[in-house]
């Protein structure tokens, strides 16, 4: 057997951020908050079931002694937030994380393996298996915690060997590997017996993603039992045992009722017999056009799912290329039929429920009838299950409903509700009281004590998972999100973490469209026109003052093929002129009228179509270059970049010096030299996280790595719009700043934890940075210092930046009610030291009279205090006494403030000094 020796565990900590010239420059967390991310497991104190922890693929561990009333993160100084399970010792408190989504979905992000928290959630340890990169499930003997069992899936797009099963006798010290199936099987569930803990279950997953295409299942996927602790392991699910044992088998979850009785639910991708089954969307593309169009979107959708194409088009997209007669509903299934070979004649088995009461010697089918809608043709998302303690009878099963049986799983129904969010991932099923059930979702946490019924909705906290994100230019600006099934959300960008809207029932954030929310533009002269969609293209200009909502995606000429579009299809209004708008698909399009009507000014600008079930040889990214109409750059998910430098009318490749065959993450035209552009690659879909990022000063004849310094894999870059020399970038763990033109990076996440930055735009008359992550919502950071930081500034010991002016209040000091906080006026000062040090504060009045002083610890870099425009009594008396004109008295809170009158602010360090001045003003009248 295979041994892993840990030589030391690892205190996590980002040494980046030590070293980071932006320690004060602070994100704030902005929302939303009422549409969460995708929940993947739960551990729940069994004794007080108010008390629990809920891991988020992407977001995090969070934690709630209250029932869910509120949650407090307790992972964000380990060094990533992607989970995939949770296992709580609630007698000690210790908590391990396996990290690494497992749900095989386009966002599940790796880990970094085993992470483990003896205080809470203050520190953690990293007890090793970080390249099985996805973890399942860790079972911990709570009778010896030294006694560890994991169950590790292993990479998500590649294969690997340090998958399977692996276990732990000194506490994760050492391990050893104990079932290994195969480089391209994992283990996705391991249930383990309470009664007798040597009796344990492991479901083994034989899957193959790639970026064009997905097999989920396979003849090594199984379940195999353990009657020594997870020591050896015997496949149990052999051709006799009476569970399927073939190339369609997919996932599997497991729930044990004791060591006798267990379940397994399946995805099943058998194909159903011929004479059960006849593929609906078959029939309804052998209807007329008009027929097909009065289908509704729903029923269509549902007819996709089932036949595999959920992860490459919409029922929008079908209808699109069957309005006005463009083409016929059979010449939609001719090129469905082209796109997926192995044609949709008959639809697949789907979810089943099977039960052992043998201790899984054999297997029967419980599920009397085809358990429909619930799978469709990915099962890989979901596929877990659970069962009441208490009677074997009672069982829950999670797909795109949640379900429940009382009857062993023969007959279900469905018990999520109108405020449960679809996509089940977890259920746990309280031991004491059955009928209270936590439910994890694509939506959050959701709890309830009448067995469905009715639900409680839990989401208080930023676990937005977003795709893009953008600002209008309003006084008072909105930020826009795109989210992982979600949709597009707006609001305003002083957003604070408040429950006060329960008062007036309008949360301050407000829905656009649905779906999975995709990338958004405004029209900058009128920020009620908004163009947004959801994936695959499925984009609409929406006038909100005037409501009105069009469809404005282009489509293929008649008898051409349909276009391909991206799973995040990109738009882009011209900075030119805002009628103007861009839209890729395997071409580049634009419309002179905002989407009425398209032109295609390229070829295939992509390697071309790839067989398989999920959209590839698409656009990615598109640019427009501010000093030219017409200087286009864009980019493709296989790898292909290239540049217009006529509108369109040509095109050049400029990527062939590029590492080939990674995804094109961005692709941007400099804001500040008309030659300069900017290209992020990132190899994700290929299990390789390193980071590329270059930079041309040739319209992309020649590129310049500009990738040394940061981690993970890159997103979105964006160039600053003041400061040519600083750039920012967002990559899988995380946001970088650099001062020189991407030649030296450094942390700029202070206030973030190392989560997915997907994309981040500058909101330039406010001079600040708009960041939205997959996983904790959108973050925004006031830039003005930063964009100040010249090379002149830099070169400097010792710099203050402008002090504002401020206007005299006679609330200054009081107490507006009895329960309330008095008015006190603060700013915020700021100032650069180019090495640490004590730095001297002082402000004077006009005469030159000392009227406050602060020593300021500094770190080399952006340093800020606050100060409150008070001074002390002596102080006051003695310029009361000085100035015969000056009558300064005590405010209600026992502060003396400063009058009107200008004042000379100067810092100082080892005898350099920096001074500036501010002004109190009266009070306009």
């Amino acid at each position: 057997m295979k041994q892993i020796t840990i030589l030391f565990l690892l205190i996590v900590q980002s040494t980046i951020a030590q070293n980071s010239l932006f320690n004060q420059v602070e994100a704030k967390n902005i929302g939303p908050t009422i549409m969460s991310g995708r929940v993947v497991d739960l551990a729940v104190n069994p004794k007080n079931p108010t008390e629990f922890y809920v891991a988020y693929a992407t977001g995090g561990l969070w934690y709630t002694n209250n029932n869910g009333t509120s949650f407090s993160p307790v992972m964000d100084s380990a060094e990533t937030v992607n989970c995939g399970s949770v296992t709580v010792d609630w007698n000690s408190g210790t908590i391990w994380v396996g990290t690494g989504e497992v749900n095989a979905s386009r966002s599940s992000y790796a880990g970094v393996g085993v992470l483990k928290s003896s205080d809470k959630g203050k520190t953690w340890e990293n007890l090793g298996l970080k390249d099985s990169h996805h973890i399942s499930r860790i079972w911990v003997n709570p009778s010896n915690l030294n006694e560890i069992v994991v169950a590790a899936v292993g990479h998500l797009y590649t294969t690997n060997k340090e998958r399977g099963i692996y276990k732990s006798t000194d506490g994760g010290k050492t391990w050893e590997q104990t079932l290994f199936v195969s480089e391209d099987a994992g283990i996705i569930d391991l249930s383990v017996s309470k009664n007798n803990p040597k009796i344990m279950f492991a479901a083994s997953w034989q899957k193959d993603r790639k970026a064009w295409h997905f097999d989920g299942d396979g003849e090594k996927s199984g379940i195999y039992k353990s009657e020594d602790g997870g020591t050896s392991w015997q496949l149990v699910t052999t051709k006799e045992s009476g569970f399927p044992a073939n190339e369609g088998v997919g996932r599997i979850g497991l729930a044990m009722f004791n060591e006798n009785v267990i379940y397994a639910v399946l995805d099943n991708q058998n194909k159903r017999p011929k004479a059960v089954s006849k593929n609906k969307l078959t029939t309804m593309l052998s209807s007329p056009g008009a027929d097909l169009m009065e289908i509704s979107n729903k029923e269509l959708n549902i007819a996709l799912k089932e036949s595999g194409f959920r992860d490459k088009y919409r029922a929008e997209n079908i209808k699109n290329w069957v309005a006005n007669n463009n083409m016929e509903p059979k010449e939609v299934l001719a090129v469905l039929s082209d796109a997926n070979k192995a044609l949709f004649e008959t639809e697949v088995i789907g979810c089943e429920v099977y039960k052992s009461e043998d201790g899984g010697k054999s297997w029967k089918k419980a599920n009397q009838n085809y358990i429909d809608d619930m799978f469709y043709t990915y099962g890989y998302y979901f596929a877990n299950i659970s069962v009441d303690e208490t009677n074997q009878n009672r069982v829950y099963i999670g797909g795109v409903p949640l379900l429940f049986s009382e009857d062993g799983g023969k007959t279900f129904t469905a018990i999520s509700k109108e405020n449960v969010h679809a996509d089940h991932h977890v259920t746990w099923v309280n031991p004491e009281n059955p009928n209270h059930i936590i439910n994890g979702n694509d939506g959050g946490v959701n709890i309830s004590y009448d067995n469905g019924a009715h639900w409680i909705k839990c989401n208080n906290e930023a676990l937005g998972q977003l795709y893009a994100v953008n600002v209008d230019y309003q006084e008072n600006y909105n930020v826009y999100g795109g989210m992982q099934d979600n949709g597009v959300w707006f609001g305003n960008n002083e957003y604070a973490h408040s429950v006060a809207w329960h008062q007036d029932g309008k949360y301050p954030y407000q829905e656009l469209i649905g779906g999975d929310g995709m990338q958004i533009q405004i029209d900058s002269r009128n920020p009620n026109v908004v163009f947004t969609g959801y994936q695959f293209g499925n984009y609409y200009r929406i006038n909100q003052k005037e409501g009105k909502f069009d469809y404005i995606t282009p489509k293929a000429p008649k008898g051409e093929k349909p276009y391909r579009f991206n799973w995040q299809t990109p738009i882009l209004l011209s900075s030119h002129n805002q009628d103007i708008l861009y839209m890729g698909s395997n071409f580049l399009h634009r419309s002179m009228n905002q989407g009425e009507t398209w032109e295609q000014i390229s070829g295939d600008l992509t390697n071309g179509a790839k067989e398989g079930n999920v959209a590839f040889g698409t656009l990615t990214t598109i640019s427009e270059s501010k000093f030219q109409f017409g200087l286009l750059y864009a980019g493709s998910d296989d790898g292909k970049i290239l540049v217009s430098k006529d509108g369109g009318a040509s095109w050049q490749l400029i990527s062939g010096n590029l590492p080939q065959n990674l995804w094109v993450s961005r692709v941007a035209a400099s804001t500040h030299k008309k030659e300069r552009v900017y290209a992020t690659l990132n190899g994700y879909r290929n299990d390789n996280f390193e980071s590329y990022a270059f930079v041309s000063d040739d319209f992309g004849a020649t590129w310049t790595s500009i990738s040394n310094g940061l981690s993970q894999a890159v997103n979105v870059i964006v160039e600053d719009s003041t400061n040519e020399n600083i750039l920012y970038v967002g990559t899988d763990n995380g946001l970088f700043i650099s001062l020189d033109k991407g030649i030296t990076w450094q942390d700029f996440s202070n206030g973030m934890p190392k989560v997915a930055v997907h994309d981040a735009v500058i909101q330039m008359k406010a001079k600040e940075l708009i960041v939205g992550t997959h996983g904790r919502s959108i973050y925004k950071m006031d830039i003005s210092k930063v964009q100040e930081l010249t090379k002149d500034v830099l070169a400097k010991n010792l710099h203050l930046f402008k002090v504002n002016d401020r206007t005299k209040s006679d609330r200054w000091g009081i107490q507006n009610y009895a329960w309330g906080k008095p008015s006190e006026p603060s700013q915020t000062i700021w100032f650069y030291a180019n090495a640490d040090g004590i730095v001297n504060v002082s402000i004077e009045n006009e005469s030159g009279m000392v009227v406050y002083t602060q020593k300021v610890e500094a770190k080399e870099g952006l340093n800020s205090f606050n100060f409150d425009y008070s001074m002390p009594k002596n102080v006051a008396d003695n310029w009361n006494k000085k100035d015969k004109n000056i009558k300064i008295k005590s405010a209600e809170n026992k502060k003396f403030y400063l009058p009107v009158g200008k004042f000379k602010v100067t810092i100082s360090i080892n005898k350099t000094l920096e001074s500036k001045w501010f002004e109190i003003l009266n009070p306009k009248k």
